[in-house]
């Protein structure tokens, strides 16, 4: 079962003092969560400004710190809508991203609601990067299976953006039953309070899951995470079954 780390998200710089925003801070931090066993991180490239960006210089520089830093570590980025909404330019950086030899992503997440998002996905399979689905509504996961799954598709990644634990919880069952019976893994996360209820929900039912600073600040007991090996200390300690106050 997956335990993956999402180092950073969309989170502005000044969120939490141990965010890492640059390739050299992702990296470290990418080398230090896999130390508790991550074998997968899902970061967002920033510009010098500090800013998400689909640029290939930045976005190599990124990937390829984390290659070094972590042999063998697979490293997956979003091609993301609210980033660059011009659906051509995204097709346009991915093709890009596909040539940056060790600075070329692993895996590229494509959330099913955007926009060309077939487009997008052809445009990474003919590069040879692999695919994460981001499916999160009922509405995205029946969009899925009546397009099936793109080629290079590596797992779908169902993430009810609902923070209330209960009701993240119950539409992460109504996602899951919607998408049926997928013939690649699904891994499944919460934001914020929802963050641990959902990790605890996705381990008590065998699904993969991940954590990090992109979904939560806060250790299961609702203290601020020292950083994002700290939050993945926790994730394993639910994982062993310990009573750490998950929601």
């Amino acid at each position: 079962m997956l335990l993956q780390g999402c180092l950073n998200g969309a989170r502005p710089a000044d969120a939490h003092p141990a965010l890492p925003v640059t390739p050299y801070y992702l990296a470290r931090d990418a080398r230090a969560v896999s130390r508790q066993g991550v074998t997968s991180v899902h970061v967002h490239p920033r510009c010098p400004k500090g800013l998400e960006t689909l640029e290939p210089l930045h976005v190599g520089d990124t990937v390829a710190a984390i290659h070094a830093a972590v042999p063998g570590m697979e490293v997956g980025v979003p091609a993301a809508r609210w980033v660059q909404p011009d659906p051509k330019l995204r097709i346009d950086a991915v093709m890009a991203w596909g040539r940056l030899g060790t600075g070329t992503p692993d895996v590229i997440a494509v959330n099913v609601h955007d926009s060309e998002w077939v487009k997008v996905c052809s445009a990474a399979h003919s590069m040879g990067i692999e695919l994460e689905l981001g499916v999160w509504t009922t509405a995205d996961a029946v969009t899925l299976r009546k397009n099936g799954l793109p080629p290079g598709t590596k797992r779908i990644v169902a993430e009810p953006t609902v923070s209330h634990p209960d009701t993240a919880i119950a539409e992460s069952n109504r996602i899951l039953r919607a998408l049926g019976h997928l013939n690649v893994p699904v891994l499944l996360h919460g934001e914020e309070d929802a963050a641990w209820p959902v990790l605890d929900h996705a381990l008590k039912t065998n699904i993969d899951t991940r954590i990090g600073f992109e979904d939560t600040l806060m250790n299961p007991k609702g203290w601020l995470a020292t950083g994002n090996e700290d939050l993945v200390k926790w994730a394993q300690r639910v994982k062993a079954g310990e009573k750490v106050g998950v929601g």
